[in-house]
């Protein structure tokens, strides 16, 4: 284990306020030694330093964790909760995701199929029942799922067009970005409505983040 990187996460974790167990925060390091390895090959993502990977990567997608369990919260489900990442790459949110939160169900969709491979073999590696890679479109897919998510892939009104036919009714889009994307929420059909905009402080960080909810009017 790389202590440094242990204790930044554990730090990490503390600023976040957020109480994974040893065998999630263990997960999360394996993740990223995963991420390390696959990367000097398949060029997964850019950023390559694992102390830029733990505060870039990680710490930014456990950011959303709390705020996340809060909406899922205010969700009617009779079973599972089901989340699809879209554009999912690395597994960025949505790997992160099924490691910290084991009763939702997470797929993770990709037109990259590397990246939809590299997502199977974490999800064997890391032992996660709760996710799975998926190498389609996802206006292929069909209604499934109450969240849909995605991290720094393309535009609001794009994500929302290309992923409503896999959004349930009185699902949720959660769309992590930089800062507030103004012209883009502007540009949404009239039919979704952006009810928060809730900022997202990043540990070791400095740089603007938000996630961007939104839903169908009238579900």
């Amino acid at each position: 284990m790389n202590i440094s990187l242990a204790a930044g996460l554990d730090a990490g974790l503390d600023a976040l306020d957020l109480d994974l167990n040893l065998a999630q925060r263990q997960a999360l390091l394996d993740y990223l030694a995963l991420l390390q390895k696959w990367n000097q090959v398949y060029n997964l993502t850019a950023v390559r330093d694992p102390q830029a990977m733990l505060s870039y990567h990680l710490l930014d997608c456990l950011a959303v964790v709390a705020p996340l369990c809060a909406q899922l919260a205010t969700l009617a489900s009779s079973g599972s909760i089901r989340l699809l990442d879209v554009g999912s790459g690395a597994g960025l949110p949505g790997l992160v995701l099924a490691i910290c939160l084991p009763d939702v169900r997470v797929d993770c969709v990709d037109t990259v199929a590397k990246k939809a491979s590299f997502i199977q073999q974490a999800t064997l590696s890391l032992g996660l029942a709760n996710l799975r890679g998926l190498h389609a479109r996802v206006e292929k897919l069909g209604a499934a799922y109450q969240v849909v998510s995605a991290r720094a892939f393309s535009s609001l009104p794009d994500l929302v067009a290309g992923s409503d036919q896999a959004l349930l009714p009185g699902g949720l889009w959660m769309a992590m970005k930089g800062k507030t994307p103004d012209d883009e929420i502007q540009a949404l059909p009239p039919q979704v409505q952006v009810f928060h905009v809730e900022p997202l402080q990043v540990p070791g960080l400095d740089a603007q983040r938000c996630v961007v909810w939104m839903r169908r009017l009238g579900e």
